[in-house]
């Protein structure tokens, strides 16, 4: 994908300070950790990698094209399925600043996979990579099976809705204590209910929550 970049440009994203759809990275030492980044975008709402700026937004520069080449390694080798990416390098008041643009994926979800061999999906919340739930990623599977089944409200749909209506949030270890309701069953409605845009997952303290939408 071509795309137009200015340093002017770059230097008003750097003002905004790292967020949801920015990260800022001095240099790409490990392709495995950037392939997090890149999951974590791409599962969310796509987003950009600034490469050669320190957290404090201070421009030091790339010093070479090998993060290029960690960044490709990243998304070809340490992704699945490979998430869209393009490249570009941009001086900014001398120093090259390499942008990386990711796609949100329609095929979700696209995992980092860890040292060993193991694959992770994770999400972009605020300025951090946090891993998927396990409801997140029920929730994906529903999308890509595509069933277009609807929502019946029997006793145990109605049961939910009332606990999210007393308990802001509710979290999914508590909501299977109080229904004893396996583990596997709460996911896939708490799924189906965010699905249907009913339910919202909540991101506080380290924990993911689910409140009425």
């Amino acid at each position: 994908m071509d795309f137009f970049l200015s340093a002017s440009l770059i230097k008003t994203w750097i003002a905004q300070g790292e967020h949801q759809q920015q990260d800022f990275k001095f240099e790409i030492s490990d392709s495995r950790k950037i392939a997090r980044s890149l999951s974590a975008f791409a599962n969310t709402n796509g987003g950009r990698l600034l490469i050669g700026v320190k957290d404090n937004g201070k421009v030091s520069g790339v010093s070479s094209d090998e993060e290029q080449y960690m960044i490709e390694a990243a998304a070809q080798l340490y992704c699945s399925p490979q998430p869209s990416i393009s490249m570009q390098t941009i001086n900014v008041d001398g120093k090259p600043v390499l942008v990386v643009l990711v796609e949100e994926s329609a095929e979700k979800p696209v995992c980092a996979k860890s040292e060993d061999g193991k694959l992770w999906a994770y999400l972009r919340i605020a300025d951090e990579n946090i891993l998927a739930t396990t409801v997140h990623l029920r929730l994906w599977q529903q999308i890509k099976s595509d069933l277009g089944d609807c929502i019946s409200f029997t006793e145990k749909e109605l049961l939910l809705l009332e606990m999210l209506r007393e308990e802001i949030p509710l979290s999914l270890n508590r909501y299977c204590r109080k229904t004893k309701m396996s583990k596997r069953a709460a996911e896939h409605l708490l799924a189906k209910f965010i699905r249907y845009d009913i339910v919202e997952a909540s991101f506080n303290h380290h924990h993911f929550y689910y409140k009425l939408k």
